[in-house]
């Protein structure tokens, strides 16, 4: 018989137990080997050159922090069965199976709202038949329904062991250290009041160190204004792509791409739409991206070329939005530099916007001493807390580096 309590060796966390033969069978399975060909940050290689890690990796890690989490509630005397912490494992494994080509940058895209968690639950779903229904409470646990309610906290919250994985990996692999919180302290000051995940007030500062290091980690990272035309375009080129294909234009693409560019409808996915979308990788729209950085549909092979060739639009970043007359006055240079009428397609403002800790959904609760529970923001300890639960948004406007 094949040996399935394997050992993986994490360049993050060192060495990650398989700790079930189904956590095994699960890995093994094509929808989440697809995740090896998904990036875990989309196109942020082109900022961070070592930012090429995969949601493969990020999955794997998530579990190993889940299976750390629920060894040390049991040692608090927490009682988690057999069964919850197989379902656990399983769910925080599969909560991102979803993913499609460069995960967040083309949600939407390819299959309308389809949202990858919609997605993540029917392929749960789907495998959950497969597995003669070993995924049930994963899949109670996956949607917030299993009566314990932290099991879901622990996957979906301001504090999971989801966010702990990629803040440390994301952080290791882009070599920004500012992101780099440490896991197991704040895995070891987790508890749990009244069936809810709290944190052992001590842990405080390590759970505000945490909030800061996301906070700089969007800022520096994710929502860096390179980083954030990367995905723009992205977005662009799938948009055209779908126009001309919606106006007869036959795009060279791989099958499974070419399908979704000429599908417009996902009201309820096909067994078709679920088999060819758990076929598309990052491969798939990279391979088409290069050829069509030689078609005749000008905007179409412009926006292919500054991804391919790295050689980006100019960018402006800004605490405020900016003003129309500003923007127009790049619109009529584009379109006088490259003789067209559309200028306003090529010159654009992106907005992104952090709220860090947001008090009024799930807020972290901390247990103090002799039992009572206060939330992060009214403990008389916090130094932070209470000053990053504000919405804070910066505005990006891009424009053809030509016109500059």
């Amino acid at each position: 018989m094949t040996n399935k309590l394997k050992i993986i060796n994490d360049p993050v966390h060192g060495f990650i137990k398989i700790p079930s033969e189904i956590v095994f069978d699960v890995i093994e399975h094509p929808y989440f080997q697809r995740l090896r060909r998904i990036s875990q940050t989309g196109l942020l290689n082109l900022i961070f050159p070592g930012a090429t890690h995969t949601r493969f990796h990020h999955a794997l890690g998530a579990m190993h922090l889940m299976f750390t989490a629920l060894e040390t509630l049991k040692l608090k005397g927490v009682e988690i069965s057999k069964e919850e912490e197989k379902s656990a494992l399983l769910a925080i494994l599969l909560h991102d199976i979803g993913h499609g080509p460069f995960s967040h940058a083309l949600e939407n895209m390819l299959m309308d709202d389809w949202h990858h968690e919609k997605l993540t639950l029917l392929l749960m779903e789907k495998m959950n038949t497969e597995f003669k229904g070993e995924l049930s409470i994963a899949i109670q646990m996956f949607k917030g329904k299993y009566p314990r309610k932290f099991f879901n906290q622990l996957i979906s919250s301001q504090l999971d062991v989801d966010r702990l994985d990629y803040l440390k990996r994301d952080s290791f692999y882009t070599g920004v250290s500012e992101g780099n919180v440490n896991t197991q302290r704040i895995i070891s000051m987790m508890n749990v009041r009244n069936d809810e995940l709290v944190i052992d007030a001590k842990g405080i500062y390590s759970i505000e160190n945490f909030l800061t290091a996301r906070l700089f980690m969007y800022w520096q990272v994710y929502y860096h204004k390179t980083s954030a035309l990367a995905e723009h375009l992205l977005v662009k080129i799938l948009q055209r792509a779908k126009t001309l294909a919606s106006q007869g234009k036959d795009l060279p693409a791989s099958e499974n791409l070419k399908y979704f560019l000429n599908k417009n409808h996902f009201e309820n996915a096909t067994p078709e739409d679920i088999s060819r979308f758990t076929e598309l990788d990052d491969n798939d729209v990279i391979q088409a991206m290069k050829i069509w950085a030689k078609n005749e549909d000008f905007m179409l092979s412009y926006f292919c070329q500054c991804v391919m060739q790295r050689n980006f639009p100019k960018t402006i970043f800004s605490a405020k939005p900016f003003e129309p007359a500003f923007i127009q006055e790049k619109i009529d240079k584009t379109n006088e530099r490259f003789g067209i009428t559309n200028g306003e397609d090529f010159v654009y403002e992106i907005s992104r916007s952090l709220l860090p800790y947001n008090r009024e959904v799930q807020p972290i609760y901390l247990l103090q001493k002799n039992g009572d529970t206060v939330t992060l923001e009214n403990s008389e300890n916090q130094i932070l807390s209470s000053f990053i639960n504000q919405l804070n948004t910066k505005y990006i406007l891009s424009f053809p580096r030509e016109i500059s």
